[in-house]
């Protein structure tokens, strides 16, 4: 009996199962309130929305862990769509194959990111800037610059097919979308399974006992930076290819739905603690709630309301469980 109790208390204490059953509860509410939720069409348009939010997250993820926070990636979702935009009008207007523009495309977003996620690495590794001053610099760059570069409004102009590759082929996924999803694998072995991941969980604990067994703990941050402005570069691709057009707002407030999802995937904001598959859970949440609230048609501002209680959910949950440990 005192076995059954033990296993109960443990998979209450689960964030992914507990997790599991809020994303299974949500489902089952807004199909009951409007059955059109539970159609593929719908199920389509959250992957649509999961898919930058999860990249992002991801990144942000890493950081949490490591011990850090990146306020920047918002923003850098941003420029990198707005600069790949540009790239690509050109490449349109020069006659260059859509195909061979769509890539170039891509590889300027990812080559954005990488820039502002060195000038994080750099700000924090060499300048020993906070990570939250330094990110919010970047944040503010990346906006204003988004803003200066296009006044404001969107930029199109490139390959006719890009939309078309946004379009759910497979069940509710996009061709890009299972590439995301193959992305999330690959890096969730990475933080679970590789040596990469052991030292981000090292350094989030400890980062003097870190630096004590021999882990150079700067490069490895400079590492973690840097990934986190590539998958907002991708991301800042994505909805290029979902909108047909770089906007400088299409980022907006991507750092705060980023940090949500990594916090009601389960994360410490004080470092050490984290899993992938929590902040995977946690930004299909965020895109469900988003998604069934318009189903319903229940103003979109309740979207925030919904977050809110969830993090606040999250962080009590992470608060019990310390206490039971101790």
């Amino acid at each position: 009996m005192s076995q059954g109790v033990a296993k109960a208390k443990a998979l209450v204490g689960n964030q992914q199962v507990l997790l599991l059953v809020v994303l299974i509860a949500m489902i089952g509410f807004f199909t009951w309130r409007n059955p059109i939720f539970f159609s593929n069409g719908v199920f389509g348009n959250i992957i649509s929305d999961w898919c930058p939010i999860i990249l992002i997250a991801i990144g942000e993820t890493f950081v949490i862990i490591s011990g850090g926070i990146d306020l920047s990636v918002g923003s850098t979702v941003g420029i990198t769509g707005v600069v790949s935009a540009f790239a690509m009008e050109r490449l349109t207007t020069a006659h260059y194959g859509g195909n061979f523009t769509l890539l170039i495309g891509f590889l300027v977003s990812v080559g954005v990111g990488l820039l502002v996620g060195a000038i994080n690495a750099v700000l924090i590794t060499k300048a020993n800037v906070v990570p939250f001053i330094a990110t919010l610099v970047t944040m503010g760059a990346g906006a204003g610059l988004s803003i200066v570069f296009t006044g404001g409004g969107p930029v199109g102009g490139g390959p006719d097919q890009g939309i078309q590759l946004s379009v759910p082929t497979i069940g509710p996924f996009s061709k890009p979308g299972i590439v995301i999803v193959v992305v999330v694998i690959v890096l969730g072995l990475f933080l679970h399974k590789a040596r990469f991941g052991r030292y981000t969980y090292a350094i989030g604990s400890n980062s003097f006992a870190a630096r004590a067994v021999g882990i150079n703990v700067n490069r490895h941050l400079a590492k973690i930076y840097i990934l986190s402005g590539v998958l907002a570069g991708m991301a800042g691709y994505y909805y290029y290819l979902r909108l047909g057009v770089g906007a400088p707002t299409s980022g907006q407030g991507g750092e705060l739905q980023a940090i949500a999802a990594v916090v009601i995937g389960g994360a410490s904001l004080s470092g050490g603690v984290g899993r992938l598959s929590g902040t995977l859970l946690g930004a299909l949440i965020l895109t469900t709630v988003t998604s069934g609230l318009i189903i319903i048609n229940v103003a979109a501002n309740w979207k925030q309301v919904v977050v809110a209680i969830l993090i606040a959910a999250a962080v009590l949950l992470q608060e019990l469980r310390n206490r039971t440990k101790k």
